[in-house]
């Protein structure tokens, strides 16, 4: 079954000068959020930016889906914990992401974890949406 979900923003302003909010989402999990042109390409000063939704989106969906294929594959995970660093250059874009995971599992091996790690980038819907960002690195490892 197909969901949809949905956020209502407003932007007062011209781009470099101007705002704008998150003013709600669906699921009423979170909202305000502020957002400027200046939390995109300076230092944020607790207003978030649409690269950084990005970056929690890509985590959390990454995170499900190598749970699910390592549970596929007999290994559930104890804990995975997930990164991302989106990189928004101005006048090009979002140009890099690089996802990080490390994971509590038994029964799995470094390569056997690496490999599932890469399916699982390879299969979330979000990496799936982020097709057009020129590179998307990972960098996987069981926990110590």
């Amino acid at each position: 079954m197909a969901t949809d979900r949905h956020a209502e923003v407003t932007w007062n302003g011209s781009l470099m000068e101007g705002s704008g909010s998150i003013d709600s989402v669906a699921s009423g999990a979170f909202a305000p959020l502020d957002v400027t042109w200046a939390s995109r390409t300076e230092e944020p000063g607790g207003l978030t930016s649409p690269e950084e939704l990005i970056a929690a989106a890509h985590a959390a969906c990454f995170s499900m889906a190598l749970s699910h294929a390592l549970a596929e594959a007999g290994a559930p995970p104890q804990e995975l914990k997930t990164g991302a660093t989106v990189t928004f250059q101005p006048g090009e874009g979002i140009t890099k992401i690089a996802l990080t995971v490390r994971g509590k599992i038994s029964g799995l091996d470094e390569d056997g974890f690496r490999e599932a790690a890469e399916g699982a980038k390879a299969a979330c819907p979000v990496s799936q949406a982020l097709t057009g960002v020129p590179e998307i690195t990972l960098d996987a490892a069981l926990a110590a």
